[in-house]
Order: structure tokens, then C-alpha cells, then sequence
């Protein structure tokens, strides 16, 4: 078993990986899908959901179901007052504060809600690999702060994990793609995912990797795309006035539509709210007109990150997309025009960052020793000096770990303490930088100014958290503190929510385990009642008969507080209901087909993976004329199975 797991903790989606047998692998459970939705949400009793369990509450409660938490990392309520109103839950916090969100009846800090989400994943993780997992290399983006790469970290502490590595997401990404068998070249990753953009310039050599440059914004992504389109959505529809489940309904909607744009040239948006029903025609040339705009921002950023490396475009070997936003045809057009190459999109888009993880987390775990990975801090670190300017002590894009010392002096006469006030950002005055931390230094004699030798030591470690020293050469006397986020949490409420979590871990997990379990078979009831009423005439009434009895059994069984039943009872009626499912996906196919040819309902190079044995026999027929259906071909591997094999 690994001794390590990667985990991409993302804005929109989540995964866990670990190498297998030599290769990294995404771990899923048998029949399941690797990808956990970043969503928690508070069940109508209360407890939490994750993942999909709480996609499912998103349009009947909205309110209820924490989205995007990765944007709320490490931030004030400050820092997030223009994203606030676009939210369907309640955010809240004192001026300078810890911010915190409403799930339910409880208040949570984003830390707290991602670790419900980690926690997820090392569950999965130990279900999959049949032992315990409590080591992790977590990803965060390579344009993240300290705070935020410190509230990462006790998410993690919180979920039971000790995070062994912070791995910048690019980074993990030319892992993933092998990129150290190269002896050598130079690599723009361009990471642009559910609510983060970030691009590396890294250099290869002979299996080590430097990040040159890196650059991005941590408020960019396809989230912005989502709610420009939303937008437009209920603008076109005429569905106002905007309330929350109208915001959620058509962001959804614009989601949907945005993937279905992806391989077809038209979609029609369908969403419901406030009890009507909205259906918007929309064209891949109207989203994109749409998406442009905002796709076009992250040009800005590979610019500069160019500009911090010294390198001209025609110096860039290779390009590695990464990110689910990356599938979208507009983009991969417009970064390869701006790199003039095609850029590589071999593997798993969504995957890629995890598999890189859990590369870093064989490194760590000590089952490979061949790789050398360097990275580097995405901003500057300084003091505050006299007149209010920044003083940079690490630049910008500094290999970690790094350790440098400045001298400071005193500027008024008789001074007998020293205040340090430690910065993090690119601006020249301090005012307009980010505060890490204030200490004092004393006391020291009263001596003229100019007069007073001042040692003060940055120290960034490998997960680029950085600790500050001070201390007089006169004297002798010396403070050291490590710089703590301004809007974390502190080592006592860490603590604290660790030892209260393990006192409720032995029944926590089962009531967790029975409410995400009936919120499933609320899915399968909803979804085969509304079978029944669509096509229950289309199959056989002993078929019809069987359904029925099985939908009872299960809403019988959803009343109870046997976990194991109501799942056999939901497998039974899965099970049973496999004949109407065949029903509707004929009928609804055949609808579609009337006087149009297969391409155009199933888009391009779509119709040779139907093949007969899909087709319901009573109608086999009637939809293989229809179509003139080819031979069926084996499918095509993916990028993932090239890289696992």
C-alpha cells in the first residue's frame, strides 16, 4: 500500500491518486468516477453531505450547499465583499476576522468545509487501497498566498491528514505528464480551472525540475464563465427578479450547457425556478462571444510570467494545458495562438494535477528517489521600512526552500524597540501590500540612530511557509516566530476541532454513511417515478409491476435506520428498472431523430460508438434503419489509460 496520497483539492472537483504498481492512478471505488465535487451540504436534519450527495441538494436548497470554498481559503470577509452577493449562502464575519459560511444551522470557516471534502477523499482513499491513509501531498495554486497555503493545511489537519507537501498545481502537472524524461527544455503550463488560473515557466534538466515564473489569479476561472453566461441566460429568458435559487438554477444551467458546447456547435439551456421553466437556445459562436472576455485574461499573466523568466515565446518547447476550463475549444485556440504551438492536452485535463500529486507523494513516501522537484514562492516577501515602503527580503519566484538575511538599523535617536512588520505582495508601499505578521524586538539600549546591527532571517520551507528571525548583533538578543495567516486559524482551534472531531469520528461516519445513502435513493425514486409516468406504456406489465413493487421496498426502506438494507433495497430497484431506462433512451432518441441524421443529434464522430447491442430489441429495427448504423469500433484509449499503463 502507498505510504503517501496526492490529493488535488480543487475549486469545482476534487480527486485522490496514489502510484500503483509503479504508475499514479486515480482512485475510485469499483463501477464509480474518480471526480468528488468540491460541494458540502447540510442535509435537512442538519449532518453534512459531500460531493455529489450535495449537487443534489443544490437546486432544492441552495442556500445549503457550500460551492467554490477554495475561493474563500485565507481570506477576510473583506477580500470576498464582490463575490458575496453572487453567493446563495450566507457568508459572514467581524471586520479583520476569521470568515465563515452558514451550512444549515451551523457556521463553518472555509478550512472546516474543505476538510469535509479531504476527508471524503481519504475515505475513498482507504476503501480503494483496503488500509489507513493519513499522509498527504495536497495541491494548491501556484499564485496562492501564505494564508492561503496555510489554511490548506489545516484542512487537512482537520480532516486527519498531515500534509507532508503543498505542491504547486503546474507543477504536479509536468510530473503527471512525464515531463522529467526530457534532458532538457522549457514548459508553459497553463492551469486554468473551476475558480483559479495559474501559469509556470518551468525548466527540464536531466530529470529536475526549476520553476522559473510563475503567475495567475486565484479569482479566475470557469466559474466567471458559468455566471457571465447565467447572466445571459436569465436575461434572454426574461426570468427576473434574481433571487438565489434563480442565481443557482441558471448557473447550473449555464455549467451544462457550457460542456455540451465543448463537442457540439448548439445546446438549449434548460432550467427551472421559482416554479417556471426557462429553455434558452444558445450557440457555441454566442458562448463563446460570451467567454472570450474573460478567457482573454489570463493572456496578461502569461505575459508577465514570460517577461519574469526572460524568455520570448519562440523559447517555450512545450505547452501543458491542465484544468477542466481547458477543454473548451476557445481556449485551447487562443493559447495556442499565443504560444504559436498546439498545446499538449494528451491526458485527463481534470486529472492530470492529481496524478502529478501523487508522483510527489511516491517522492515523499520514499518509493522513488530519482525526481528533484524545485519550486518556487509566487510572491514577495519584505519588511516594512521607515516612510512606509516595503522592503523586498525574498523575491518573487525564489527557489524553495530559501533562507536569506537582511541588516537593519534604527532611525530615531534612543529607540529601545524594534517593530517588524512582515509583508507579503509587489507594491511598493507597504499600506497597499498584504500583512502577515507584526512582532517587537526589545529592549534594546537606548543608542543613536544608524547604530543598532538588526539580523532579521526569512525562512520559506518547502511548502513555501515561511518563519521570520530577529536578533541584535550588539546584544545578543533574539526573536523567532513562525508568520501565521491573518485570516487562519490558530494552533488552539485547530486543536480544538481536532479533538472534538475525534470524539465524534465513531458516530459521525455512520450517520453520515445513512444520510448520503438516502439522499441516493431519493435520486432513484424521483428519477424512476418519473419513468414510470414517461414510458412506464412502453415495456412489459409484469416488467411495469416488478418497478412498482421495488419503489415501494425502497421508500419503505428509506424510513428506516438499517444502512445496509436501504442500500440493497436501491441496488434491487436499480436493478429492476433497467428495462424502463432502456424504454426512455429509445424514445427520446427516436424523438430526436425524426427527418435529421445521427451527427446531428449526437454530434460529429458520435454515431459509431451506438451500436445495437444499446438498443432495446422491440425497437432494434426501427433505429437501426433510421441511422444505417457502421460497424462498431473498439473505443479509443484515453490520456488517463496512456498514463497509468
Amino acid at each position: 500500500m502507498p505510504k503517501v496520497v496526492g490529493i488535488d483539492l480543487g475549486t469545482t472537483n476534487s480527486l485522490v491518486a496514489a502510484v500503483l504498481d509503479g504508475a499514479p492512478r486515480i482512485l475510485a471505488p469499483e463501477g464509480g468516477r474518480g471526480i468528488v465535487p468540491s460541494l458540502v451540504g447540510a442535509a435537512p436534519d442538519g449532518s453534512l453531505v459531500v460531493g455529489d450527495a450535495a449537487r443534489e441538494l443544490m437546486e432544492t436548497a441552495p442556500a445549503d450547499v457550500v460551492f467554490s470554498a477554495k475561493r474563500l481559503m485565507g481570506r477576510s470577509v473583506e477580500d470576498v465583499a464582490h463575490l458575496l452577493p453572487r453567493l446563495p449562502y450566507q457568508v459572514a464575519g467581524a471586520a479583520g476576522g476569521v470568515l465563515r459560511a452558514k451550512l444549515g444551522r451551523r457556521w463553518m470557516t472555509p478550512p472546516q468545509i474543505s476538510a469535509e471534502i479531504l476527508a471524503a477523499l481519504r475515505d475513498r482513499a482507504q476503501l480503494v487501497l483496503d488500509g489507513v491513509v493519513d499522509k498527504a501531498v495536497v495541491t494548491v495554486p501556484a499564485y496562492f498566498n501564505d494564508a492561503q497555503r496555510q489554511a490548506t493545511k489545516d484542512a487537512g489537519a482537520l480532516a486527519g491528514l498531515e500534509v507532508l507537501r503543498i505542491v504547486n498545481e503546474p507543477t504536479a502537472a509536468c510530473l503527471a505528464y512525464g515531463l522529467q524524461e526530457r534532458r532538457e527544455g522549457v514548459v508553459a503550463v497553463y492551469d486554468l480551472g473551476g475558480g483559479t488560473f495559474d501559469i509556470s515557466i518551468l525548466r527540464v534538466r536531466d530529470g529536475v525540475f526549476e520553476v522559473l515564473a510563475t503567475n495567475g489569479d486565484t479569482e479566475l476561472g470557469g466559474d466567471d464563465i458559468d455566471r457571465a453566461v447565467a447572466d445571459r441566460l436569465i436575461e434572454r429568458a426574461g426570468a427576473g427578479p434574481m433571487t438565489p435559487a434563480l442565481a443557482q438554477a441558471a448557473r447550473l444551467a449555464a455549467e451544462r450547457a457550457k460542456i455540451a458546447l465543448t463537442d457540439a456547435d448548439a445546446t438549449e439551456a434548460l432550467f427551472r425556478a421559482d416554479g417556471r421553466e426557462h429553455r434558452v437556445p444558445l450557440t457555441r459562436a454566442e458562448f463563446e462571444a460570451i467567454a472570450r472576455p474573460i478567457a482573454a485574461r489570463t493572456l496578461e499573466p502569461c505575459r508577465k510570467a514570460l517577461e519574469d523568466a526572460d524568455l520570448l515565446h519562440e523559447e517555450i518547447d512545450e505547452v501543458v494545458l491542465v484544468g477542466g476550463s481547458t477543454r473548451m475549444p476557445l481556449v485551447r485556440r487562443m493559447v495556442g495562438d499565443y504560444f504559436g504551438r498546439a498545446p499538449h492536452t494528451e491526458l485527463h485535463p481534470e486529472e492530470v494535477v492529481a496524478l502529478g500529486a501523487a508522483v510527489q507523494a511516491n517522492i515523499l513516501g520514499g518509493e522513488e528517489r530519482s525526481l528533484l522537484l524545485l519550486d518556487v514562492t509566487p510572491l514577495s516577501l519584505g519588511i516594512e521600512a521607515y516612510g512606509g515602503i516595503m522592503q523586498t527580503v525574498i523575491p518573487r519566484n525564489t527557489t524553495v526552500p530559501a533562507s536569506v538575511t537582511e541588516v537593519v538599523t534604527n532611525f530615531v535617536d534612543g529607540q529601545t524597540h524594534v517593530e517588524l512588520h512582515v509583508l507579503q505582495g509587489e507594491r511598493d508601499l507597504a499600506a497597499e501590500n498584504r500583512s502577515l505578521a507584526r512582532f517587537r524586538l526589545g529592549p534594546l539600549p537606548p543608542l543613536p540612530a544608524g547604530l543598532h546591527r538588526i539580523e532579521v532571517a526569512f525562512t520559506l520551507d518547502a511548502d513555501g511557509l515561511l518563519s521570520v528571525a530577529a536578533k541584535d548583533q550588539r546584544t545578543g538578543l533574539a526573536q523567532r516566530m513562525e508568520v501565521k495567516p491573518s485570516y487562519g486559524l490558530s494552533d488552539a482551534d485547530v486543536e480544538h476541532m481536532l479533538v472534538a472531531a475525534r470524539g465524534a469520528a465513531g458516530t459521525d461516519a455512520p450517520k453520515r454513511a445513512l444520510i448520503e445513502e438516502r439522499l441516493y435513493a431519493e435520486m432513484a425514486v424521483r428519477a424512476t417515478e418519473k419513468g414510470i409516468s414517461e414510458a412506464g406504456d412502453l415495456i412489459d406489465e409484469i416488467d411495469l409491476i416488478v418497478i412498482e413493487e421495488q419503489l415501494a421496498a425502497l421508500k419503505s426502506a428509506m424510513g428506516g435506520e438499517d444502512l445496509a438494507a436501504l442500500k440493497a433495497a436501491r441496488d434491487r430497484l436499480e436493478g429492476a428498472a433497467q428495462p424502463l431506462a432502456v424504454a426512455m433512451m429509445n424514445a427520446a432518441l427516436l424523438r430526436g431523430l425524426k427527418g435529421r441524421r445521427a451527427s446531428e443529434v449526437l454530434g460529429a464522430g458520435a454515431a459509431p460508438a451506438l451500436t445495437p447491442a444499446m438498443v432495446n430489441p422491440d425497437h432494434q429495427r426501427e433505429v437501426a434503419a433510421t441511422l444505417s448504423l457502421p460497424a462498431p469500433k473498439p473505443p479509443e484509449s484515453t490520456g488517463t489509460e496512456r498514463a497509468t499503463d
